[in-house]
């Protein structure tokens, strides 16, 4: 037992959402019992990265004696890990990042009689990485959660050849949202920013949290800041620039 940094989380203040999960690198937190629960402390390196996942601050850091961090045993439980989940078959749908359109492909997917403009999975902003490849080189739209269903033709108008992250800025943690997007600019180089809003007031919350999220990145970047109003028609749009 060594006196070092390791991962404390708060079982109180976890609401089970998993993204912390899906941050630690080295599988040292899962989800049991609808709580976040540090494994081992072996595969626990104490730098904290899961830490600015959690919506509700149930993660801090503190010292105490702990096992010493083992990498060997730690590339051990990942590869075990891995294995189990491709045995299973059992990688929750919803958190799998994949792509649903195929290069040379029409960009329509989908049966339906008026096809899905969507290219990519998952779209909750919560539930992206800022690495996963649907954020490369894109035009990325910021979307209000509202808005497709008010906006009868958002698909074609809006989400057609662009990569989505879906929010609500009245109902969901608007901090974390802009640490999340400033992490999405500051990993890709994005070709533009389209902030799409309903014309209520709450609902203007996600501009403020497009302009603070591009001054936390550093990034400079004008965005199409477009206005919904309630029978689904584009009420306003302009150009802010960062």
């Amino acid at each position: 037992m060594v006196l070092r940094n390791i991962v404390k989380i708060d079982e109180e203040k976890c609401n089970g959402c998993g993204l912390c999960v899906n941050a630690c690198a080295e599988g040292a937190i899962e989800l049991i019992d609808g709580k976040a629960k540090l494994v081992s402390e072996i595969y626990c390196d104490g730098l904290g990265a899961c830490i600015g996942h959690c919506p509700e601050d149930a993660i801090t850091i503190e010292q105490r004696e702990a096992e010493q961090f083992d990498e060997e045993a730690t590339e051990t439980h990942l590869a075990k890990e891995k294995e189990k989940l491709m045995q299973a078959g059992s990688m929750c749908p919803g958190m799998m990042a994949r792509e649903l359109k195929e290069k040379g492909r029409p960009s329509a997917v989908g049966t339906a009689q008026v096809p899905s403009q969507l290219s990519h999975w998952p779209v909750q902003l919560g539930l992206l990485s800022p690495a996963a490849p649907c954020f490369a080189d894109a035009d990325l739209l910021l979307v209000a959660d509202c808005v497709a269903f008010a906006m009868g033709d958002f698909h074609n108008r809006f989400l057609k050849d662009h990569s989505v992250a879906v929010g609500c800025p009245k109902l969901d943690n608007a901090e974390f949202y802009i640490e999340k997007v400033a992490a999405i600019l500051k990993a890709n180089k994005l070709k533009s920013l389209t902030v799409v809003h309903m014309e209520v007031p709450c609902c203007f919350g996600l501009t403020r949290i497009a302009r603070e999220a591009i001054a936390r990145s550093g990034v400079k970047m004008p965005f199409e800041d477009v206005t919904i109003d309630l029978r689904g028609d584009v009420s306003k749009t302009e150009t802010i620039e960062s």
